[in-house]
């Protein structure tokens, strides 16, 4: 699908009117996929400080539905809607960017990896060094039981992390399991840094998204 075949709200499927100005003039390299009245119902996220992980939105109602069509309903175009914004924070970063990675078997049950299509969509290299090892969703525990989860991933057979600054990234970042189990492989592998990336964050220290297991 190139720019000119967008002409609908991803989201609502209204008419998209297409808003011009110098940014969009002259730094146009990803199609408005979604509305003005869509688009204002999602909340940035707030930093607090220097943060390990840096997030892009809060997980609010707007979020929640996103998430349900883009992961649940398998929608992969709508890995179009924040392409934009995630190549703009990402298209400078020097680490090296490592996606949480999906056990193989959930993939073939959604038949996309939802977050390398963010990141092919937003044109930010990768590289996979993690295997998941696990199929049991975190969505939905409590953070008491999320403490106790038994490590989630491995390294891969052909990594090669040694001495390197790693980002990795995923989609929402609830109470930092699974962030924190990805950065101790990463660190006993012999990185040198990990810090993390996310599209959205839980607010308030949200212990657990309410949600169907199998979106997570």
């Amino acid at each position: 699908m190139n720019r000119r075949e967008i002409d609908h709200c991803l989201l609502c499927n209204a008419p998209l009117t297409i808003r011009m100005d110098w940014k969009r003039l002259f730094v146009n390299r990803f199609p408005q996929a979604i509305c003005q009245e869509c688009e204002g119902k999602f909340e940035r996220y707030r930093h607090e400080g220097n943060e390990e992980v840096d997030s892009l939105y809060y997980y609010n109602e707007a979020m929640q539905d996103y998430l349900h069509r883009y992961k649940f309903m398998r929608d992969v175009l709508l890995a179009k809607v924040f392409a934009g914004e995630i190549h703009r924070h990402l298209k400078n970063r020097k680490e090296l960017i490592v996606p949480i990675p999906m056990h193989p078997e959930k993939w073939k049950e959604r038949t996309f990896s939802h977050v390398d299509e963010l990141l092919r969509q937003a044109r930010i290299p990768f590289v996979h060094v993690l295997e998941k090892t696990t199929t049991e969703a975190q969505a939905g525990k409590s953070r008491k039981e999320r403490m106790k989860t038994p490590q989630l991933f491995v390294l891969r057979e052909d990594a090669q992390v040694e001495g390197k600054d790693l980002l990795l990234v995923d989609d929402i970042y609830t109470t930092g399991t699974t962030i924190r189990h990805a950065t101790q492989v990463l660190m006993e592998g012999g990185a040198k840094s990990v810090k993390a990336f996310t599209l959205i964050r839980a607010k308030g220290g949200q212990e657990a998204i309410k949600a169907s297991p199998l979106m997570f």
